[in-house]
């Protein structure tokens, strides 16, 4: 009798070992992500959660919204959070300044395609003279497009309107239909939604292809240094999700629905034409991207004019999935 309870107690414990051995090998590597917008150009961890890709390769993936770029920067340095999806411009500031951790590892979107709406009345730029005009927050990618497009129009962004900071893109669209904006720079689906709401095109974006890093992945040179692995790993869900986002309408529209309550068809057909043209396939940065930002900040800050584009790219993981094989194995050599 000693002898089977021992056995059993024996077999209790290699098996009560066994199972804390496959929890250790089974268990998801925690990597924490912040987003700036809740727009499609930043939708890749959404879809990648919706189609399981972080169960796949073995991420715990939280995502935190933030809006505000200083918010994002600060909680990037503060190691609140070891990646995040959003425009390059406050992490470049950022750098210019000494913070020469942040480097930039992967692009999903390298141009703006913003554009500026308002009510009917108003219908040229020159129109926006004296004009309220709605943006995120100051240095958030609306209000650089906004700078940009209205200096390419003639007009003065600092002396002409009056930038109103609404925190959100869906924030801005609410104030904008409230009338307490008598324009907004949006950027699909918003500025889609705004145009069924009988709001109209004062400049339109994508037409100007102005550069810029919109939409990265962002990381700190530490977290590299410590956890290159899972980085690479998380870089590897997000190109399956870009290869969905593209080829998968259906399945996306599903995600942008689900994450924005949004179900009008024609919404997320002019949404998704627009923008899809611009999304990177394959993740890829481009330095002028970064060099239009560099170049907008040195005109205060002379410091820019020292950093190279390059200096805040670190290519490692996109060449990984080049020289590897992948991207061709997931596009079939396509893209």
């Amino acid at each position: 009798m000693k002898r089977q309870i021992i056995l059993g107690l024996s077999c209790s414990i290699v098996l009560l070992c066994a199972g804390s051995m496959a929890q250790t090998v089974l268990a998801a590597e925690k990597l924490v992500g912040i987003h700036s917008a809740r727009v499609m150009s930043q939708s890749l961890p959404w879809i990648a959660q919706e189609a399981g890709l972080f169960r796949k390769y073995n991420i715990d993936f939280p995502l935190v919204y933030i809006a505000s770029s200083p918010a994002v920067t600060a909680a990037m340095l503060g190691g609140d959070a070891e990646i995040a999806l959003t425009g390059g411009e406050g992490m470049i500031r950022a750098y210019v300044q000494g913070a020469t951790d942040f480097v930039f590892i992967a692009g999903v979107k390298n141009v703006l395609t913003h554009s500026i709406l308002a009510k009917r009345e108003i219908k040229k730029p020159e129109d926006l003279k004296g004009r309220k005009i709605g943006i995120n927050r100051i240095g958030s990618n609306p209000h650089y497009f906004a700078v940009q497009a209205l200096r390419q129009k003639g007009l003065d962004p600092g002396k002409d309107v009056q930038f109103i900071q609404s925190g959100g893109a869906p924030e801005t669209l609410a104030a904008l239909a409230s009338g307490a904006l008598e324009a907004a720079s949006l950027t699909a689906p918003m500025d889609t939604r705004a145009l069924a709401l009988g709001f109209n095109y004062v400049i339109y974006g994508p037409d100007l292809r102005i550069p810029y890093a919109a939409t990265t992945f962002v990381t700190l040179r530490p977290v590299i240094a410590k956890r290159s692995a899972v980085l690479g790993q998380f870089l590897r869900a997000m190109a399956e999700a870009a290869k969905i986002q593209h080829t998968d309408r259906e399945f996306t529209y599903k995600v942008l629905g689900k994450q924005l309550r949004l179900t009008d068809r024609k919404i997320l057909d002019a949404a998704y034409n627009g923008e899809i043209k611009v999304l990177e396939p394959r993740l890829d940065v481009k330095a002028e991207a970064f060099q239009a930002i560099l170049d907008e900040i040195s005109k205060v800050d002379a410091r820019a004019k020292r950093v190279r584009a390059e200096d805040l790219i670190d290519r490692r993981y996109l060449e990984e999935l080049q020289k590897s094989g992948f991207l061709d194995n997931l596009w079939g050599g396509k893209k």
